[in-house]
């Protein structure tokens, strides 16, 4: 039985696992620890995902073959098949499911604004790599898309920062008084502003923090005495991400992945290699490949270093403008 990884998923009150796709049997996961070795090699090609809808996945009619570097496991077809059914795409203005308007904050400076709905609990903040986060209201769609347009607007906040941004900031947080205090200011001058829909509802500010559910901060786990064994010293103590120096920029066929698992955020799982590297892996490239475990049966995982394609974690860019 063939199954293909779809990345990773976050489950409210619960870690980050690896999601996998077997065509006629359906979703299935993998949890994963803080501590645990992955060891692991793609095999059989990239192929695209297809089409997830209403708790289903049609697969991609063309089987199409994907490049290795693209972040979306699908193909053209399949991508235009889920934009246009997105809520992003303004085409579901009918849907009567009540949505949240948020604030994440990333880092010092580092804060958008976003919708989810209601019913998903706060799984999309945790799949965006969100520190922390807080809701600002809550209503009908259209309302929710008003407020967030409002945010940009008239405050300068945007609705997406780049992936490559939340990456760099994280090595390097305030203390989580800090970032409650960021936000809680955010949020008072959000919710004082005049437009705001009349049938969003405001709601409070309390401040949800994940670095604990990370594993980013220190003293947030540990890692075992075998999974740490060949790192430099102190290179594998869960939560302390300074010194991170390379990210996966894609797989390739027969390429190797191996390390001790130190953290996850959003979609990015941090590993500490055999002799202390430090690598991030972005699980959107994982998706549509088939992840053969490596070293299982005779020990070797220990011994292997990665043999994927690399490149530097980028620097923090200057901190967001605006009011915030």
């Amino acid at each position: 039985m063939t199954w293909w990884c779809t990345g990773v998923r976050w489950r409210v009150g619960g870690g980050p696992a690896l999601g996998w796709y077997g065509e006629g049997k359906g979703e299935r996961e993998s949890p994963l620890a803080f501590g645990d070795v992955l060891a692991f090699r793609a095999v059989g090609g990239r192929r695209c995902l297809g089409v997830w809808r209403g708790g289903r996945r049609t697969p991609c009619p063309a089987g199409a073959v994907l490049a290795g570097r693209g972040t979306r496991a699908q193909c053209a077809e399949c991508a235009g098949i889920d934009r246009a059914h997105s809520v992003a795409a303004d085409t579901m203005a009918d849907d009567p499911r009540p949505y949240h308007v948020y604030l994440a904050w990333f880092g010092s400076g580092m804060v958008k604004v976003g919708i989810t709905g209601v019913g998903r609990g706060s799984a999309r903040l945790l799949e965006q790599g969100a520190v922390a986060f807080t809701w600002l209201g809550r209503g009908p769609l259209m309302a929710a898309r008003r407020a967030e347009e409002l945010l940009r607007s008239a405050l300068g906040v945007p609705d997406r920062i780049p992936y490559a941004q939340k990456r760099a900031v994280r090595a390097a947080l305030p203390p989580a008084g800090e970032r409650a205090a960021e936000l809680a200011t955010a949020h008072a001058t959000a919710v004082a502003l005049a437009g705001w829909p009349e049938s969003l509802e405001r709601l409070p500010c309390e401040v949800v923090d994940h670095a604990e559910v990370f594993g980013i901060e220190s003293g947030t786990g540990s890692v075992t005495e075998g999974a740490a064994e060949g790192a430099t010293a102190g290179a594998a103590e869960v939560g302390r991400l300074g010194g991170v120096g390379v990210v996966v920029g894609e797989l390739v066929e027969g390429g190797v992945v191996v390390g001790t698992l130190v953290a996850a955020a959003g979609p990015d799982l941090h590993l500490v290699e055999r002799g202390g590297r430090r690598l991030v892996v972005d699980t959107r490239l994982l998706g549509g490949w088939q992840l053969e475990a490596w070293g299982e049966a005779d020990g070797a995982a220990a011994d292997v270093m990665s043999s994927v394609p690399v490149k530097p974690v980028k620097e923090a860019s200057a901190l967001q403008g605006g009011l915030f």
